[in-house]
């Protein structure tokens, strides 16, 4: 399909503008000089100096700061105190101080400033700023596990106190006065050190004192340059410039910095979004190490370069220390502009020891723009317990719709509502499931959200008819940047009410994105939020319906024309704080607002909201999904993909995928199809595509491309019950949904690197991508003694701490199951997931060494809430090698709607089980006998056993057995 007349002149005049004044987003390369360096930005500069300033002094270097003894106390679970910052020439700076113990199992350590608190500031330029540092971080990042917990001292003198917390008093939390440190303890010695290396810093307000330049004679001239290297660089403290924008900075210098060691620990993780490796790199330069460091500062990023600390488009500031069988973690809630070095140090147990019993640390140091200190540490010491008690804080991962798990096509854009029709039907005829088709930026009425291009769209509610004929659903994209055109409803409500973003002299702002001149939704203000809900109402967004969703794209903010390509910092939210204090939370905001507007979109009926979300921060997990970003088709996107995701599961945002295709650029047939089949892995599965490129759908790719592509695709499908237990254990107790090998063999240290493979829940599929061009094998790693097969032949894999060649020619996914999991899946190929409600179910029995195997499955309607009211299925099957029996247990809790939705499900059975590994003894049975809980007897089902071959596992299939998927039953196979 051709764009219209009409879109067609939009474009070209948009695109016109835009390129004029050079605020044409980047495209085809990441532009280094859009976005800072840590030398480019006054803070990150001044902290790092600040800490090779310490390391300069050789160990004679003493923090300024210090507790103040007579205000220290422990009370109700809490210490309160004062720090005390010591200043040249000046009264000490009376910080107040917390170390909270929780009811979380961690301990939150808060840093604030007397003067700020007060408001006895003065604020420059005439600012309406807030005087307090950003304290409501935690409103928006924080949901639970804050109630402080009984806690005793243990030790207390005039040098510090040592209080005991956690679990069984299990934890200890060693604090020193002077200079103030906090050691935290397990088992006898200290996991985390928090100041250690005395690079705390807290910038505190001071008033800005002009300073007369006078001539120096020629005698003072030496003088002065002998005197230069002690003078204070505040070249950046007053204001700031880069690409041709001035910060006004009214409230001068105000970083915050801390160094956190984790003593005995070589391995870090999370802190997202990041192309590189999982396990975290080195940042203070050398062979094979970053010489900057990482950066979290959300932005819009075109074609990011891989193996890089560069910020991208989301921050999550949690980060974990893993050593054999010990996983301990800190989270730092700030939502400014962010840096993290990297040091790692090895010191041998001794002189004589010649290296043998080594210990690393891993000390790590963290300085953001402004805002409080507040940090929380997790003590593990598993890497459950710490993501666990990471999620009782933030919230867990949302459980979504069905729909949402299963495949997503996209591209930008699908011009008219007769072409998405058409890629609707041709799915269809190619015999190729979907479940969602997606719109960008184009189908709206010259860019104006809420609206509807006439001329290409001109019966949006007919096109969402067809898609729900097979229980599809449409995703339309909305931005935060509304059009800024007179005439236009929506931001003529946006003005009048006062609901958008302020400039610094608190003004309506206004910046350039895709519509051209535009201003930016103020999200932070809770009646924007309440006036943003009234916007999606099916009477004032006409043309959706209830199978419309929504995708919240370009809410870093992205800004064409601001510095780097985002808002200025000194922009003004509601509550007139500062753009700078608040940044990276400026997604989150936006949408909870989209969340909960399609909340209320139906109140007699409410389904859980799908939202999609580029930017992101610790808490976005609770409000939907989100992606990679602006990839390209290459190998190494490919590749990077893989751990990208895998930092988000272990930081707690599981619901993430990567464009499948990359967006930029024209896959080979090859890496389309290798993309495929790494995206059927992902938790977040969509083919995605820029405006560019040539079209993609699965079924233009030829023979035998076609074939294999949609093949991956039915194995989603195939899993969907696999991955919908996932996803339920992640909302429950937090759990990554792919896993990295450390997260699941956290013995194993030759595995804790490893980041190009992952497994599938707690199912024990086990997967590893081919990413690399013609490949025709992989070289899979196993950490355990276990048996793994072939998901497709039941080749037998076994070798603990060692890779295996395996073979995958381009028709051939590298897929395992680890010996003793059962794994529940849906055999029958339909076009949409909604289709498959009410079909039967599978369940694949692997074997372990013993002869054992459990798994669980979850089912509930797959869209409505009514699962917190018991509408759902939770069995447990456990196949018991002594009585060898399969067994299904309801491991639910029964509610108000339990019997009712037990009932809509009562037919839906077990119509086969497979099970691998089958002993020899089974060689001669032809049947077994199937009872229902509760039934007086049983009845003798058909048994087909297959005998091992040419080093593939025997296998035995049950047809039929009768059983219902929701009730109590038994399969004896003796």
């Amino acid at each position: 399909m051709l764009y219209s007349t009409h879109n067609l002149r939009w474009t070209a005049i948009s695109f016109f503008f835009l390129a004029l004044f050079g605020l044409f987003p980047p495209a085809f390369m990441v532009k280094h000089e859009n976005f800072k360096r840590c030398d480019q930005s006054g803070f990150c500069k001044r902290n790092r100096a600040y800490a090779d300033l310490a390391e300069a002094q050789d160990g004679s270097w003493t923090s300024p700061f210090q507790i103040e003894p007579q205000t220290i106390q422990l009370k109700g679970g809490t210490v309160t105190g004062v720090l005390l910052k010591k200043v040249d020439g000046a009264d000490p700076v009376r910080l107040p101080l917390t170390i909270a113990f929780l009811s979380s199992g961690s301990a939150r350590v808060t840093v604030d400033e007397a003067k700020r608190q007060t408001g006895d500031i003065e604020l420059r330029h005439g600012s309406q700023a807030r005087k307090e540092r950003y304290n409501e971080a935690a409103q928006w990042s924080l949901v639970g596990g804050l109630a402080p917990v009984d806690a005793e001292i243990l030790s207390q003198d005039t040098e510090g106190m040592i209080v005991k917390y956690g679990p069984s008093k299990a934890y200890q939390a060693a604090i020193r006065y002077t200079p103030f440190t906090v050691d935290f303890i397990r088992d006898g010695d200290a996991q985390i050190k928090l100041n250690g290396q005395g690079l705390m810093n807290f910038e505190h307000w001071r008033p800005k004192v002009e300073k007369e330049e006078k001539e120096a004679t020629e005698g003072e001239e030496s003088q002065a340059r002998a005197a230069t290297e002690n003078v204070v660089d505040e070249s950046t403290w007053w204001e700031e410039t880069f690409g041709g924008n001035t910060d006004s900075k009214p409230r001068g210098p105000e970083s915050i910095g801390l160094d956190i060691t984790f003593s005995g620990y070589e391995h870090v993780f999370g802190i997202p979004e990041h192309a590189g490796p999982l396990s975290l790199k080195e940042t203070k330069g050398g062979t094979g190490k970053y010489d900057q460091p990482y950066r979290l500062y959300n932005a819009d990023v075109f074609e990011y370069e891989m193996d890089s600390p560069m910020t991208l488009y989301g921050s999550i500031p949690f980060m974990q220390a893993h050593r054999k069988d010990s996983t301990v973690g800190v989270f730092w809630l700030n939502a400014a502009e962010t840096w993290i070095d990297i040091v790692k140090s090895k010191q041998p147990s001794n002189p004589l020891s010649l290296g043998i019993g080594a210990k690393t640390d891993t000390k790590t140091h963290w300085f953001s723009e402004s805002g409080i200190l507040d940090l929380f540490v997790f003590l593990g010491p598993s890497p459950q317990d710490v993501l666990q008690s990471y999620s009782d804080l933030t919230g867990y991962s949302q459980l979504p719709q069905q729909f949402a798990i299963a495949y997503h096509q996209c591209r930008w854009n699908y011009v008219t509502d007769e072409d998405v029709k058409d890629v609707d039907r041709k799915f269809d005829k190619h015999d190729i499931p979907y479940d969602v088709i997606w719109l960008d930026i184009e189908y709206p009425d010259g860019k104006k959200y809420f609206t509807w291009d006439s001329h290409t769209f001109p019966d949006p509610i007919g096109m969402g008819k067809q898609l729900d004929a097979h229980n599809r659903k449409l995703v339309a994209i909305i931005d935060p940047h509304i059009k800024n055109e007179a005439g236009y409803p929506v931001v003529d409500a946006l003005k009048s009410k006062s609901l958008a973003v302020n400039n610094k002299d608190n003004n309506l702002y206004e910046g350039w994105c895709w519509p051209g001149s535009s201003h930016w939704i103020d999200c932070f203000n809770p009646a924007a939020i309440k006036w943003w809900q009234s916007l999606f109402t099916y009477s004032a967004f006409v043309g959706t319906a209830s199978n419309t969703f929504i995708w919240n794209d370009m809410n870093e903010p992205s800004v064409f024309n601001g510095p780097e390509t985002t808002m200025p910092k000194d922009n003004l939210h509601h509550g007139n704080w500062e753009h700078r204090d608040l940044h990276n939370l400026n997604g989150l905001t936006f949408i909870n607002a989209t969340y909960n507007a399609l909340l209320h979109r139906d109140p007699k009926s409410p389904k859980r909201p799908f939202v999609l979300t580029r930017s992101f921060f610790a808490g976005s997990q609770r409000l939907g999904a989100t992606w990679t970003g602006d990839n390209q088709a290459s190998w190494d996107h490919l590749a990077a993909s893989i751990p990208m995701i895998l930092a988000n599961n272990i930081a707690g945002f599981p619901f993430i995928g990567a464009d499948v295709g990359g967006f930029f650029g024209n896959p080979s047939k090859e890496l389309l199809t290798r993309w495929y089949q790494a995206g059927i892995f992902y938790p977040f599965f969509r083919g995605h595509a820029h405006i560019d490129t040539r079209r993609r759908e699965p079924y233009l790719t030829g023979e035998p491309y076609k074939e294999i592509i949609t093949q991956a695709i039915r194995l989603r499908y195939q899993l969907l019950p696999t991955w919908y237990t996932a996803f339920h254990e992640a909302a429950t107790n937090g759990a990554p949904i792919v896993r990295p090998n450390y997260y699941v063999h956290p013995s194993d240290e030759k595995g804790f690197e490893v980041d190009d493979q992952f497994y599938v829940g707690n199912s024990g599929l086990l997967a590893k991508p081919v990413t690399h061009e013609g490949a025709e094998s992989v070289d899979l790693y196993i950490s355990d003694d276990e048996k793994y097969y072939d998901y497709f032949d039941y080749t037998i894999i076994h070798g603990k701490r060692t890779h295996h060649k395996f073979s995958a020619p381009l028709n051939k996914i590298p897929l395992l199951m680890q010996g003793g999991h059962i794994i529940p899946r849906k055999d029958r190929p339909r076009r949409s997931s909604g289709l498959m409600q009410f079909d039967p179910f599978t369940l694949v029995v692997v074997l372990n060494s013993t002869g054992q195997a459990e798994g669980t499955l979850y089912v509930d309607d797959g869209e409505s809430f009514d699962y917190h009211d018991g509408a759902y299925i939770h069995r447990k099957f456990i196949f018991d090698s002594s009585s060898q029996s399969l067994v299904s247990q309801d491991v639910g809790k029964a509610g108000k709607k339990s019997k009712e939705f037990l009932k809509t499900m009562a037919t839906v059975r077990v119509e086969k089980v497979v099970v691998v590994g089958a002993p020899t003894s089974w060689e001669a049975r032809t049947d077994v006998l199937a009872i229902e809980d509760g039934a007086k007897q049983g009845r003798r089902v058909l048994l087909t056993w297959h005998a091992a071959e040419h080093g593939k596992a025997a296998w035995a299939v049950v047809r039929d057995p009768g059983l219902a998927i929701g009730s109590g039953w038994k399969i004896d196979f003796s």
